[in-house]
């Protein structure tokens, strides 16, 4: 099962869960079962929208050093048709779960977002626009809408705000990295922004989008009736850091500077959505 779970990047999809599972806390969690279904549902449509991206860049994944001794189909574990049937059997399944237990809305959203990543962002934006990881990060910040959609019927300014957060952290989230991996996508014709528009521009936006994240975390503290100090402290602290990473990197220009932000990036968004779960649950 290890190719499989591979398959999916269960590190990702597990993000993308607990960002459904937060919003559904912060709207008020349903029956257990049904929240473990809901979260589950919201796993998995993540899982196959990962598993459809790496069957489609098969190609590309085996000429990249940076997936071709990482990734499953790359490494022969798996035959990509049976990556294919266990992508649509999961995306199935996920959505199924959704429609089950969280309503059409949910289940719909969650089609959307598997087939806006798989296909619309993996096969067009990707190879087409420097900015592909901009548009495309619609797709994984899609989590708290789905989760809330799933108890509520309805999308609200919370989680849409819990939306943009994603949205516009993805940015020097994934930049940071395609900084210090710009070689690869140089060696496969991905016009990533490094390659396009070079690095001092990159270093730029990664600056600029870090800034948004602090008024937009700051702003769901005055918008949701359960989150408190607790979390307005944590969104604080934490967006500081992040532009203090984000600085490093457009003063520095060095792999290791890159490499922190990267690191970083992953911590911060466990950690925001961590201690929205916890104002909640206090």
């Amino acid at each position: 099962m290890r190719p499989y779970l591979s398959l999916v990047k269960p590190r990702i999809s597990l993000l993308f869960a607990i960002t459904g599972l937060t919003a559904i806390l912060v709207h008020g969690g349903p029956h257990p079962f049904r929240f473990f279904m809901i979260v589950l549902g919201i796993f998995l449509v993540g899982g196959a929208a990962n598993a459809f991206n790496q069957y489609l860049e098969r190609d590309i994944d085996s000429r990249m050093s940076r997936t071709a001794a990482r990734r499953p189909l790359p490494l022969g574990l798996i035959s990509p048709r049976e990556a294919l049937i266990f992508s649509c059997f999961i995306s199935f399944l996920g959505v199924g779960l959704l429609f089950k237990f969280g309503g059409a809305l949910s289940s719909l959203l969650g089609l959307g977002t598997i087939l806006f990543y798989s296909f619309f962002y993996t096969l067009w934006l990707k190879p087409k626009t420097p900015y592909n990881i901009v548009i495309g990060g619609i797709a994984g910040a899609m989590g708290p809408l789905i989760g809330w959609a799933a108890v509520a019927g309805t999308i609200e300014l919370t989680p849409f705000l819990m939306f943009l957060i994603i949205f516009f952290w993805t940015p020097p989230h994934f930049w940071a990295l395609a900084l210090y991996h710009q070689d690869d996508y140089k060696k496969v014709g991905l016009p990533m922004l490094p390659v396009v528009r070079g690095e001092e521009i990159t270093r730029k936006q990664i600056l600029l989008y870090s800034f948004t994240l602090i008024p937009l975390s700051a702003s769901l503290y005055f918008v949701s009736d359960v989150l408190n100090r607790i979390y307005l402290s944590s969104a604080l602290a934490l967006g500081g850091l992040f532009i203090w990473f984000a600085f490093i990197v457009y003063q520095k220009k060095t792999v290791q500077a890159y490499q922190r932000l990267f690191r970083y990036s992953i911590g911060y968004m466990m950690l925001l959505y961590l201690s929205m779960i916890v104002d909640t649950l206090l």
